[in-house]
Parts: structure tokens; sequence; C-alpha cells
């Protein structure tokens, strides 16, 4: 390994680490969603490794349409610009609309009581919530296409750094450092994005968040809407 080499690599590996922790985007969201929707550790774990890859392989195809073709990494750079201050913008609408439902959502959760009358002629209350799992249907549930979106946002985000990383190896046509540049960025960035998760997830585990369950939803687009207008106004 020459020293070109492991300075390019010890870069890419910090680079990643570095962008991810800068990039509230690339974990808040994830952790919101997951409370919100009250989803199992794993699951949670799944949706962020699908959202990261799909989050760098945007990019990695892009490179290789460019690679391929012979378009310049400069007009890649400024296509993967474009497309972040579309995200940004996006992320931004999507918290915003996802907070005003929570809200509405919210206002009509209100706690009520039910009479229950029993066969030996007892009586009792039973106070809940339209999301209690109480016996009670008032709505049907329905597929939920929230995360799916989130998703979609994160396919067409762009990860900027990687493209900056991958001029040398291009530049060069060595497509094995190209390629090793691109997996450790990708491994670093899903596996850093996974670990922020997983913490935020066990620390939950400290703090009674019964009572704001009902605005659990309300409070996850507000936190996504904070990313987005951090992103636009930031430039996180």
């Amino acid at each position: 390994m020459t020293a070109e080499t492991s300075v390019l690599l010890t870069t890419t590996a910090s680079i990643a680490i570095v962008h991810t922790l800068a990039g509230p985007d690339h974990y808040l969201p994830f952790i919101a969603i997951s409370k919100a929707r009250n989803w199992s550790l794993k699951r949670t774990v799944v949706f962020t490794f699908l959202c990261g890859l799909g989050h760098v392989g945007s990019s990695v195809l892009l490179g290789i349409i460019g690679v391929a073709t012979g378009i310049a990494i400069s007009h890649i750079e400024l296509w993967e610009g474009q497309r972040g201050s579309i995200v940004s913008v996006l992320l931004m609408a999507f918290g915003l609309g996802y907070f005003i439902w929570g809200t509405i959502r919210a206002i009509r959760n209100k706690p009520h009581t039910h009479l229950h009358l029993h066969e030996n002629g007892e009586q009792h209350e039973h106070i809940h919530s339209l999301d209690s799992t109480h016996g009670h249907a008032h709505t049907k549930k329905k597929r939920n296409i929230t995360p799916w979106i989130l998703f979609t946002i994160f396919i067409f985000g762009p990860c900027e750094p990687l493209i900056l990383l991958v001029m040398y190896p291009a530049a060069e046509s060595n497509y094995l450092l190209l390629i090793t540049v691109t997996a450790l960025f990708a491994i670093i960035t899903i596996g850093t994005m996974i670990t922020l998760v997983v913490l935020a997830n066990r620390g939950f585990h400290f703090l009674n968040l019964k009572k704001a369950g009902r605005y659990a939803h309300a409070i996850a687009g507000f936190i996504i809407l904070l990313c987005g207008i951090g992103m636009v106004f930031l430039g996180l």
C-alpha cells in the first residue's frame, strides 16, 4: 500500500464518520419515527440500514454512470450539490407535513371513557384513547406510507463527500482503489448511522415518555422539520 493510498483511506474513514455525525438528518429522523411508531430495535436498524444504503447507493450509481460515460467528476459534484438543495427542501416539507398531521392526530386523540357491564351486574369504566390497544375499534388500521416517504427522500439525497473522495482514483483510473474507497465510505457511514440510532434507542429506555405518547408523531415531525431547516439554512 502506497503512502497516498493509506492517506486516502484514512481520510475516507474520517470523513465518513464526521459527515454522519455532523448531519442530524442521518440519524434523528429514524430515532423519531421509531419511537413514534413504537418499532422494535430490529425493525429500526433494518430501516436505517436500507435508508443508508439508498443514500450512499444513489451517489455510487451516479458516479458509475459518470465514469462509464466519461462525465467529469466536477460535473457530477455540481449535480450532487443541486440534489442536496432539493432534498433539503423535501425533508423540510415532509417534516412540516408530518408535524401538522401529528398535531391534528394528537388533538383528536383525547382520552375518553367507556362504561362496561358484565353478566354478573358489575360495571366499570375504561379510560383510553384512539391509539389504545383496548378492544374498541374506532378506525381501520391503514398501511402507513410515512416511513417510505422518508426512504424515498434518502434515496434521492446525495452523498457529496464521496464524490470528492473518488476524484483521485477516478483520475488515475485506479478502479480497485475506487471500489475500495466507495465500499469503505459506505460501510462506515451506514455503520455510524446504525450505531447512533441504537445508542439513542437504548437511551430512551431510561426516560418516561408515556405522557408524551399522544404527541409522538407531532414530535417526530418537528424533529424532522428541524433537520430540514438545518440543512436548508445552516448547511448541515
